[in-house]
């Protein structure tokens, strides 16, 4: 399960990352309406607007302050929780029962691993917040009935798709957490003797 919680919280990271990224995937929010000739996407960043054999043109938020709440957050929180993704990767790599180091203690390990697990915690909680935030702005408008029929309403966006997604793989770092208190260590990984390698049997 270590091995699987290392394998799916760099692909949580990478989700969070394309989602985050406006020249990646800036669709945070689409139209519904098909009738009209031109497309327009709002992201994190930026605005773009797709025209029928045009091509898209795309424009940077000048005044975040006059941007909704929830698109003045969650650029912040996204890019904080890239750092906490980041850094929760490489802990919990370290603290890995399988790659031993040179005269570092298996308690030294574990710590290192819960730190990274929780970590890993906190980077899908970072990102649960905007998503959810975007997500429910998103519903209210699409039901708000103070807004004229003709007034393209309002959806979700494939930037919120691959955000949600990145959460749930993101969540793959707490078996890292729960391992970490409950494995008994190995002689090999115990001692402080242990070569510089990484096999789950040690050489």
């Amino acid at each position: 399960m270590q091995l699987g919680g290392l394998l799916l919280s760099p692909l949580g990271w990478v989700c969070s990352c394309v989602a985050t990224l406006a020249l990646a995937l800036p669709q945070w929010k689409t139209p519904t309406l098909d009738l009209n000739e031109t497309e327009t996407w709002t992201g994190l960043w930026e605005v773009c607007v797709n025209q029928e054999e045009v091509a898209t043109v795309c424009q940077a938020f000048e005044i975040f302050l006059a941007l909704p709440q929830e698109f003045q957050v969650s650029p912040v929180l996204m890019v904080a929780s890239h750092g906490l993704g980041l850094l929760g990767l490489l802990l919990s790599g370290i603290g890995f029962e399988c790659c031993q180091f040179h005269r570092i203690r298996w308690v030294f390990k574990r710590r290192l691993c819960i730190l990274g697990g929780t970590m890993e915690a906190s980077f899908s909680a970072t990102i649960l917040f905007p998503v959810s935030w975007v997500a429910h702005a998103t519903i209210q408008d699409f039901w708000d009935d103070s807004i004229p029929k003709i007034v393209p309403q309002w959806d979700f966006g494939d930037a919120l798709y691959l955000g949600a997604a990145g959460i749930f793989l993101a969540l793959g770092g707490l078996p890292l957490i729960c391992l970490a208190w409950e494995d008994v260590p190995s002689p090999q990984v115990a001692s402080p003797a242990a070569h510089n390698t990484c096999s789950s049997r040690g050489v």
